[in-house]
């Protein structure tokens, strides 16, 4: 058996999932089996990290980490935590930890103030150094505040018509720019959004089938642990055998070619709405269900998310939305825009272009259903709440603009050859 390097209640130094930084962290436990070491951070995280992860405090330096830079935290400037604590005092400050999960995003925001923030307060040895924060201090809003979101939530849904707009011309060049709009028939139609209402709660019931593990995500706040059902895959199983068996029955799914406007306004619509209902379910959240990115300002927090986990008896909304109905979306929108060229093109078999879109894409959705339990350390999940900016972007923009390639490929055939299609096969090896 395998030796293990480290003792249980070492301090030394564990990498973040996902990113190349290392915060200071306690040995809890070792897994002989697995190998892992649980480890808790300094806001009380616990994860569960692999040997290399690990590494024994050297100070104030840049390594390497697996061929890739590392980032180690300085000791002498200390990160704001993310996360509000579950117990703060009610004097004018409060005393947080040295370190901080927070995002790579947050951390570059907040090196260009803290030195307005903050001030040390060495209290004992370096490793139980702690800061203190006024309690005067404003959150620091993204994406420009509420200006800004308000910008995006109006400015998101007209750039996405533009560039629909845009490929389906016969000409889609910037000379052909602003394109024509349609008619009020050519966005909207009822049966479609019918449609996709189907399509959204048959994922949604493929999510409540009792296949695949429960795992349990990061802990909360509060130290609660929410379970969560591992079954993306699943449901990209059962979709493609009700697809093959629809193109078996001759289902002519280019209908959804030939409504694609209608379909990319009936999503906008939904993700709208239900932007509506989760800010006012959250406006009785309790405060430890809130999420650290929300401000108190309803505009803002109606578009970042006001609460941090959404659900509905033990249906996770944001959990769900995060994969399911967008991501599996894109691959079946592909897979119309491929039959849609044939049909169009009145070709025998699709054009290679339309082949290596399809494939490198459909590899990249496998690839996240199959590692669906990496998401919950995403920032998405553990960080940020379920509003309009993750709504929008999981129901409309990842399955209408990432299908983009494909749409376009319809009308505007791009032929390539063999070899030309082996060196981007290469590329796509190498990346």
């Amino acid at each position: 058996m395998p030796s293990r390097k480290f003792a249980d209640g070492e301090v030394v130094r564990g990498r973040w999932p996902g990113s190349s930084l290392y915060y200071e962290v306690e040995i809890l436990s070792h897994d002989s089996n697995s190998q892992l070491y649980t480890v808790k951070y300094k806001d009380g995280t616990e994860l569960e990290l692999k040997e290399n992860d690990i590494k024994k405090p050297f100070g104030n330096s840049i390594g390497r980490y697996n061929g890739e830079p590392e980032r180690i935290e300085r000791n002498d400037i200390p990160p704001r935590s993310i996360q509000e604590k579950p117990h703060l005092s009610q004097e004018s400050s409060y005393v947080s930890t040295q370190y901080s999960l927070r995002p790579r995003r947050e951390e570059i925001k907040f090196k260009e103030m803290d030195s307005k923030e903050e001030e040390v307060v060495t209290k004992g040895p370096v490793s139980s150094r702690t800061f203190e924060v006024t309690a005067t201090q404003t959150k620091d809003l993204e994406f420009g505040g509420v200006p800004g979101v308000c910008l995006l939530m109006l400015g998101l849904p007209v750039f996405l018509f533009l560039l629909l707009l845009m490929c389906k011309q016969q000409d889609p060049s910037l000379l052909s720019f602003p394109p024509s709009l349609p008619s009020l028939y050519d966005l909207w139609e009822t049966r479609v959004f019918g449609a996709y209402l189907l399509w959204f709660f048959l994922q949604a019931l493929f999510y409540l089938l009792p296949v695949g593990k429960v795992v349990e995500g990061t802990p909360l706040t509060d130290g609660r642990r929410l379970k969560y059902r591992i079954n993306g895959f699943h449901a990209f199983i059962l979709t493609s055998v009700i697809v093959g068996a629809s193109l078996f029955w001759g289902v002519e799914l280019y209908y959804v070619y030939n409504h694609f406007l209608q379909f990319a306004l009936g999503a906008v619509v939904f993700s709208v709405a239900l932007s509506v209902y989760l800010y006012a379910r959250a406006l009785k959240a309790p405060r430890n269900e809130l999420s650290p990115a929300s401000s108190g300002n309803a505009v803002y927090d109606f578009f970042i998310g006001r609460e941090l986990n959404p659900r509905i008896g033990a249906f996770d909304l944001k959990y769900f939305c995060e994969l399911r109905p967008g991501l599996i979306g894109w691959v079946l929108i592909n897979l119309v825009m491929l039959l849609a060229e044939m049909k169009f093109q009145n070709r025998a078999a699709p054009s290679l272009a339309m082949v290596l879109v399809n494939s490198f894409q459909l590899l990249y959705v496998v690839d996240a259903l199959w590692n669906e339990e990496a998401v919950l350390t995403t920032m998405d999940i553990i960080h940020d709440g379920f509003g309009f900016m993750l709504a929008f972007g999981d129901l409309v923009w990842v399955p209408f603009i990432y299908s983009l390639q494909a749409f376009y490929l319809v009308r505007h055939p791009n032929e390539i050859s063999w070899p030309v299609a082996s060196v981007i096969i290469a590329l796509k090896r190498e990346y």
